[in-house]
C-alpha cells in the first residue's frame, strides 16, 4: 500500500493506491464465527470511551481532521474527531492513526455493502464523525447515526463494533447513507443486513422480524426470546445491555435454527430492499401509520409464503378483516404523533369480540389480510395510499424536522448542505389541492 501524504488548507489528505482482496459472496457475511471477547477486557476498554459531558452543552473549538481518499482519484473524506484535544482524546491516541483504520474499516465495510447490492452504484459518503459526547445527532442510547453523507459514531461503539458485532454497526449505517427517505422500512432494510451476519442480531432486533418467523419457520420462537433474555446482565458494566447478551454463551442448537430460518428468510429481505428502493416514501408513511416497523416484510412474506389455514370459519375471518381495517385504517399515528402499533390493537379486539384467543390464529387471519389488502391478484405489491392529503402532510412534516435538524449547532456544513440538496429532492406525492 502507497500513501502520498500532502498538507493543504488545515487538512491532511491522504491518496491510496490500493489492492484488496474480497472474499467471495458466500463468506461475506459469516455466520459461524465465535465471540472471543471477555466481557471484563472489554468494559475496561469501553469505560473510558462513554460519552463525554459538555461544560453548558458548548460544542468542542477544536477538532482533528484528516481528509482520505478511499480509492484513488475519488473525493477525499473528511475524517473528524472533534474536540480531540479539549476532550483529552490527544492523550492517549494519535488522531492520524484513528483516522486510518477508520478509512481501512470503511473501505471493508462499503466494499461489502457493494458485493451484497452491487446495484448501489454510489454511495453518498463524505465524512466520518467519531463524537465523544452525545446530543440530539448523536442521543446517548445510539451506537452511531447516520445523517446526510455522513456517519457519526461514538468511541465506545468503534470498540464494540470491532471486537464483538464484526463491523456490522458499520454495515448497517453505510447502507443508509443510501437510502433515499427516512423511516421505520428504512431500519428494517438495515437490520437485515444485520441479521443475516449473526443470528443474535434477530433476537435484539426481534420486532422487525418476530411474527414472520413465528408464523412461518419457528413456531417456539418466543421461547427461544426469552431463553435468550432470560440469562443475567451486568447493570453495573459500561458495557451495553445488548452487547453483553450478544457476548454471552447461548444455546448452540437454537443458534443453529435461528441461521436455518434466515438462511429461508434471505430471499424475502432482496424483496424487501427492492420495494424500499423503489416507494421508500409510500413504505415510510405505511409503517408509521401501521405503527409496525415489520409492516414491510410482513406485506412481501404473504405475497411469497403460504399462509397457514386459521382454522376459523369465513363470518369468523370476514369479522376479523373488519377489525383489521377498522384500526390499519387509522391515522392518529401519522396526524397526532401517537406510536400505537395497530395490528396490536387489531389483535385484542379479535381476542375479546371474536373470542378468538389463539396468538397463532391471530397472526394467520393478519396475514391473509395483509395479503388481502396489499398484495394484487397479478402478485404486485399495492402501494396505493388512500388519503392523500395525509401523505403530503406527512412528507411535509419530514421536510420540515430535517429543516430544524439543519439549524442544530452540532451539524457540520458537509451535513447541511447534503440537507438542503435532500430537501429539494423531494417531492410530494400528490399535487395539493387547490381551495376555491
Amino acid at each position: 500500500m502507497v500513501k502520498n501524504h500532502l498538507i493543504a488548507k488545515g487538512f491532511l489528505i491522504v491518496n491510496y493506491i490500493f489492492i484488496f482482496w474480497l472474499c467471495n459472496s458466500s463468506n461475506l457475511l459469516a455466520q459461524n464465527i465465535s465471540i472471543p471477547t471477555d466481557l471484563g477486557e472489554l468494559n475496561r476498554l469501553v469505560q473510558p470511551h462513554t460519552p463525554q459531558p459538555l461544560l453548558n452543552e458548548n460544542l468542542p473549538a477544536d477538532a482533528f481532521n484528516v481528509s482520505i481518499s478511499l480509492h484513488q482519484g475519488e473525493t477525499p473524506i473528511v475524517f473528524s474527531i472533534p474536540g480531540f484535544h479539549s476532550l483529552g482524546c490527544a492523550n492517549c491516541h494519535k488522531g492520524e492513526s484513528l483516522h486510518f483504520k477508520a478509512a481501512d474499516r470503511m473501505r471493508r465495510v462499503l466494499a461489502k455493502l457493494k458485493k451484497i447490492q452491487p446495484k448501489l452504484y454510489k454511495i453518498p459518503f463524505r465524512q466520518y464523525i467519531i463524537q465523544s459526547w452525545s446530543d440530539k445527532l448523536l442521543a446517548s442510547h445510539q451506537f452511531a447515526h447516520t445523517t446526510f453523507d455522513t456517519i457519526r459514531i461514538s468511541p465506545a461503539a468503534i470498540l464494540i463494533d470491532s471486537k464483538v458485532y464484526r463491523e456490522a454497526t458499520h454495515l448497517h449505517e453505510a447502507l443508509h447513507l443510501s437510502q433515499k427517505f427516512v423511516g421505520l422500512a428504512n431500519e428494517l432494510e438495515a437490520y437485515s443486513l444485520n441479521i443475516i451476519s449473526d443470528p443474535r442480531f434477530l433476537l435484539l432486533n426481534f420486532p422487525y422480524f418476530e411474527d414472520i418467523i413465528k408464523t412461518f419457520f419457528l413456531k417456539n420462537f418466543s421461547e427461544i426470546l426469552n431463553d435468550f433474555y432470560a440469562r443475567p446482565i451486568r447493570e453495573q458494566l459500561f458495557v451495553p445491555q445488548e452487547t453483553q447478551w450478544f457476548i454471552a454463551p447461548f444455546n448452540d442448537d437454537q443458534l443453529e435454527r435461528l441461521r436455518q430460518a434466515i438462511g429461508k428468510v434471505t430471499p424475502l429481505l432482496a424483496d424487501v430492499s427492492r420495494l424500499n428502493r423503489n416507494y421508500p416514501k409510500e413504505f415510510a408513511y405505511l409503517s408509521e401509520q401501521a405503527g409496525n416497523p415489520a409492516l414491510l416484510l410482513e406485506i412481501v412474506a404473504a405475497k411469497h409464503l403460504t399462509i397457514p389455514d386459521s382454522g376459523v370459519s369465513e363470518e369468523v375471518q370476514r369479522d376479523a378483516f373488519s377489525l383489521f381495517d377498522l384500526q390499519m385504517k387509522k391515522t392518529d399515528n401519522i396526524r397526532l404523533g401517537y406510536k400505537i402499533n395497530r395490528k396490536k390493537e387489531a389483535f385484542l379486539l379479535i381476542q375479546n369480540q371474536l373470542m378468538v384467543k389463539d396468538p397463532a390464529i391471530h397472526l394467520r387471519l393478519y396475514f391473509k389480510y395483509i395479503k388481502k389488502t396489499f398484495v394484487k391478484p397479478s402478485g404486485k405489491v399495492n402501494v396505493q395510499i388512500e388519503e392523500n392529503e395525509d401523505f403530503n402532510s406527512y412528507i411535509l412534516s419530514k421536510i420540515k424536522g430535517i429543516q430544524k435538524m439543519i439549524n442544530y449547532k452540532g451539524m457540520s456544513q458537509i451535513e447541511r448542505d447534503a440537507a438542503r440538496k435532500w430537501i429539494k429532492k423531494i417531492r410530494l406525492p400528490y399535487a395539493p389541492n387547490k381551495k376555491t
